[in-house]
């Protein structure tokens, strides 16, 4: 989908309502913008995408998150 906007007083833009509903943006959500090769680029800020996109701020190793599968696991089957 491509529309235009106008920007308004204090630089503001509003999302037409058809980009909103496509995106699934409702009040209160909160969005990302960037630019990237001079264009705006305002994204959803979905947890899964975010985990998938997002800055990587931590690094574990896939023993390390089987012991921690096994001890959580442990946990529910022999509760102290």
């Amino acid at each position: 989908m491509k529309t235009k906007v106008r920007v308004g007083k204090k630089l503001t833009i509003h999302i037409p309502k058809a980009v909103a509903e496509e995106l699934n943006i409702k009040e209160g959500d909160i969005l990302s913008l960037r630019v990237k090769d001079n264009k705006i680029i305002l994204e959803h800020n979905d947890a899964i995408l975010f985990s998938i996109k997002g800055k990587k701020f931590a690094k574990i190793t896939l023993d390390e998150i089987e012991k921690i599968s096994e001890e959580e696991q442990n946990s529910y089957e022999n509760p102290h």
